[in-house]
């Protein structure tokens, strides 16, 4: 299960620098030019670690990082990145909730190091799968549905974090029987699983802005739609 790091950063030669290095590590990287941008794409892909610049148009990176905070979101951790130097600001940068501050100019290596570092402290907090705006949160048993919490039934929670595990690929019934009731118990129908997949699209798809997720695959089963 990648990691998700998100990089807010209006400087386009760094952003992509910092988007390189950081693909070529493993991870899967999501990038915002400004503060407004970056919401967006924290409620669609929600990341593991942010790395935030200060100076931004439209919302500055002290903003952003307050918005951020104000989510309830603490196992997101933020690497702020900032021209300002002096030791109250990184003072400030880190009471204010960020987990490490770095200044620049900086060696991409560095921020490498800084990234493994907190990570190794706060990943196993974060460990997650999310495709537009839907997440699940296996180690929490939390689903959210662009921020909002979803209650979903041990077996839905089981049958969605199959789907997402497996995106764009086709599950039989029978592959999803054995992942919901894995001791083989005979009584157990077909149709079992048409209903639990009914009462999930209910919960994951009730919001009109919500794209369909689960499809039909006639004559062999379902899969979870991910572009």
């Amino acid at each position: 299960m990648k990691q998700t790091i998100l990089v807010v950063e209006d400087d386009q030669l760094i952003r992509e620098l910092i988007c390189i290095y950081l693909k070529k590590d493993g991870y899967d990287v999501i990038a915002a030019v400004d503060g407004e941008e970056a919401k967006e794409l924290f409620l669609m892909h929600h990341p593991c670690l942010i790395v935030l610049d200060l100076m931004l148009p439209k919302c500055s990176g002290e903003e952003y990082c307050k918005w951020v905070k104000d989510q309830g979101l603490n196992e997101v951790s933020i690497i702020m990145l900032s021209a300002k130097v002096h030791t109250n600001d990184k003072i400030n940068g880190l009471r204010m909730g960020a987990d490490d501050y770095m200044t620049k100019p900086f060696d991409p290596d560095e921020l490498l190091a800084h990234v493994e570092a907190v990570l190794r402290r706060t990943g196993q907090f974060c460990q997650k799968i999310a495709y537009d705006g839907l997440c699940i949160k296996p180690r929490k048993g939390e689903v959210l549905l662009f921020d909002q919490k979803i209650n979903l039934t041990k077996h839905e929670f089981n049958l969605l974090f199959h789907f997402m595990e497996n995106p764009n690929i086709v599950l039989t019934r029978e592959d999803l029987l054995h992942q919901l009731y894995p001791y083989g118990d005979k009584v157990v129908l077909d149709r079992t699983i048409d209903a639990h997949v009914k009462k999930l699209r209910e919960k994951i798809e009730e919001v009109p802005s919500s794209p369909k997720r689960i499809l039909t695959v006639r004559g062999m089963g379902y899969k979870f739609a991910h572009d």
